[in-house]
């Protein structure tokens, strides 16, 4: 090789090296409790407070269903600038996690699974019935429910002094029921991003606003025991159940099976969580000193 050549492939090597020392210099951890907030966008201008919330128990009545929650479900993200008034407290609205999981996507068993949300009698067409018994007896029987975002993450409203006042919405959360199953195919859905249900959870009674105590030197915020509840909201019919060939027959089945749909007060959202707080300017203060 020419020495012209191997002098510029060393060169070019040494820049290599600098601009991965450079990157990793740059690269900064949250440390501690501050790593609860690793996806939050506090480098955000617009971005007040970080928040990590974790789902740990409750359950959710949907129609004639009842889904006891029993796999974490996680709300992170941050919250800017008020966006709203109303109910007499501010409403913030919510700033997407840095790694796209706002909520995330976390199946719960459905008791009963497919035998209890579907009777294969009902369905009319005989082969569609056959693969329904099919899949029974092959034991393809589980069914998950899993609470997805059905609205971007700004539609999600957040009032502080509502949950600190165990009064009025303390969150408003746009969401669907993905119901998950290989006969139900991957498009059974209670709720969608046109026609959501909109949960208006509260830590009034039977809810609760938690217990406060203070981490990392008073810096974040834990609220242990909360209790947030909705009974008054709505629930539509599925859509989507087995696929475009077979919905039409099937959606009526597994809406007569759930109940669906279903008035406000036939349904209710039960969580159990403990949340955390940490404004935004804190959290990137702590990235800072640790690079």
């Amino acid at each position: 090789m020419p020495r012209n050549s191997i002098k510029t492939c060393v060169t070019l090597l040494a820049i290599g090296l600098v601009a991965l020392g450079l990157t990793a210099s740059a690269q900064a951890k949250l440390t501690g409790e501050f790593t609860r907030f690793a996806n939050c966008p506090y480098k955000n201008e617009k971005a007040i407070k970080c928040i990590y919330s974790v789902t740990e128990g409750g359950e959710v009545v949907l129609g004639s269903k009842k889904v006891p929650i029993v796999n974490p479900v996680v709300l992170q993200g941050a919250y800017g600038e008020p966006a709203e008034e109303k109910e007499g407290a501010e409403f913030y609205p919510m700033i997407a996690a840095t790694n796209g999981v706002t909520l995330s996507k976390s199946p719960q068993p459905v008791p009963g699974g497919l035998a209890g949300l579907v009777n294969c009698k009902e369905i009319k067409e005989p082969i569609f019935r056959a693969t329904c018994e099919l899949a029974l007896e092959n034991g393809v029987t589980g069914v998950n429910s899993t609470l997805e975002l059905a609205r971007p993450a700004s539609e999600i409203r957040i009032s502080e002094n509502n949950l600190a006042g165990e009064i009025g919405t303390a969150l408003q959360l746009p969401v669907k029921f993905h119901l998950e199953n290989p006969f139900l195919g991957s498009n059974c859905y209670v709720g969608s991003s046109t026609n959501p249900v909109i949960w208006k959870l509260s830590s009034a009674s039977p809810g609760f606003g938690g217990e406060g105590e203070f981490l990392e030197g008073f810096k974040i915020v834990k609220l242990k025991g909360n209790v947030l509840v909705d009974n008054t909201w709505s629930a539509p019919g599925v859509t989507g159940c087995g696929g475009p060939l077979v919905e039409l027959l099937l959606n009526p089945v597994v809406n007569t099976s759930a109940g669906l749909p279903a008035a406000a007060g036939k349904n209710k959202a039960v969580l159990k969580n403990t949340i955390y707080q940490s404004a935004a300017v804190t959290v990137n203060q702590n990235d800072i000193e640790h690079p």
